[in-house]
């Protein structure tokens, strides 16, 4: 009797195991980089202290001063804030500081891992170099929208709350929002005030000027004028210094703050945008953020007032002459003057440029400094 050997029963196959999909070669950057970006640059002290410095201290030392000498002698020493205190501040330091602090931070987060031998790390990762590029645009404008809010927000507070009670315009203290006829016959009622005090510049001379003792006639042997003609004098100097007069305010509306508020955030932003696509371009931070503070110190006045026949295309093509064409009316820009695309209440020294052209400028400089910096990534050798 022969016994046949049992074949061997198969094993069963193993399960397959469950295996996440891999997203290093995404170029969509992932919540974990951008929180590592944040990180890296949240941790750079001193530069995060100087540029709170900059940004915040200056505007806080300010305004800290003024209110101090306000509280121990406000005869002398006006009040800390109001309207002129915020278009100063506005236009004159957050505008300006705003942009080099964001381009600051910019050139750094584009030049950082490289000049600190950390590239070659990030490389080998296997993370998409687009993806590391782009991780580094949230992370630094989380870092430079707040700061340069706190920065606003300082300046709006005070120059409101710590607003002066009343106005005075050419030494005279005038009611505030009066029409032009209000402001007519408030002259009118205080005629020996306005003629004194108010100037005159229009065609042909007032029939009543300031004399030693109060007003005269100016035609003849000086005279005491008549109601007549102190009526009509008050009249002229009133609507002469009327459009003046209408752009005075004891403290910035509400519907400004807003307004100026997104503007100078903007300027950040195209400052830290292009500032990272310069940096990363370069490979180096220091020469990135003097090229960008060249730009917006210097570059940008001359080309935004100069009137330079056959470059005034070129001109328009600077962002900061875009950027300060966007600014709300009556804000004084780049040297005094409202801001708007000219006319109106527009900057009359700012070189012409439509609203339309310097939004598509804007978006150019943002869109080929963004192409720029992560092209320059993605090809340099670890």
């Amino acid at each position: 009797m022969t016994s046949v050997a049992s074949a061997p029963i198969p094993a069963p196959a193993a399960a397959p195991v469950a295996t996440s999909p891999d997203h290093r070669g995404s170029p969509v950057p992932t919540g974990r980089m951008i929180a590592t970006r944040f990180m890296e640059l949240r941790k750079r002290r001193g530069l995060m202290m100087a540029l709170i410095l900059v940004n915040i201290g200056i505007p806080t030392v300010f305004l800290a001063v003024r209110l101090l000498v306000h509280a121990i002698d406000p005869k002398t020493y006006g009040p800390a804030g109001g309207y002129n205190i915020y278009t100063a501040l506005s236009a004159g330091v957050l505008y300006v500081f705003g942009f080099i602090v964001a381009a600051t931070l910019g050139c750094t987060a584009g030049s950082v891992d490289l000049t600190e031998g950390m590239f070659r790390h990030l490389v080998v990762t296997g993370r998409s170099r687009l993806a590391l590029y782009l991780a580094r645009i949230p992370a630094g404008l989380a870092i430079v929208v707040p700061m340069v809010a706190a920065g606003f927000a300082i300046v709006c507070a005070v120059c409101v709350f710590a607003a002066p009670t009343s106005l005075s315009f050419d030494g005279v203290t005038v009611p505030v929002g009066l029409s032009r006829a209000e402001l007519q016959t408030w002259a009118v009622d205080h005629a020996d005030t306005v003629i004194c005090n108010f100037g005159f510049s229009g065609t042909g001379p007032p029939p009543v000027a300031c004399g030693p003792n109060g007003p005269v006639t100016t035609s003849g042997t000086p005279v005491p004028p008549t109601p007549a003609q102190l009526r009509v004098a008050a009249i002229q100097m009133a609507d002469q210094a009327y459009p003046t007069y209408s752009q005075q305010f004891l403290a910035p509306s509400i519907s400004l703050m807003i307004r100026t508020g997104l503007w100078i955030e903007l300027e950040a932003i195209v400052g830290f945008l292009v500032g990272l696509g310069l940096g990363s371009l370069l490979g180096q931070r220091t020469v990135a953020v003097i090229l960008m503070i060249v730009l917006e110190i210097v570059l940008t006045p001359i080309f935004s007032r100069a009137r330079i026949a056959h470059l005034l295309n070129l001109q328009r093509s600077v962002v900061g002459v875009a950027v300060a064409h966007l600014a709300p009316a009556g804000l004084p820009v780049l040297g005094g003057g409202g801001g708007g695309p000219g006319g109106g209440q527009g900057n009359p020294l700012l070189i012409p440029e439509s609203t339309t052209v310097a939004v598509c400028v804007i978006i150019a400089w943002l869109v080929v400094w963004t192409a720029l910096g992560a092209w320059r990534m993605m090809t340099r050798d670890a």
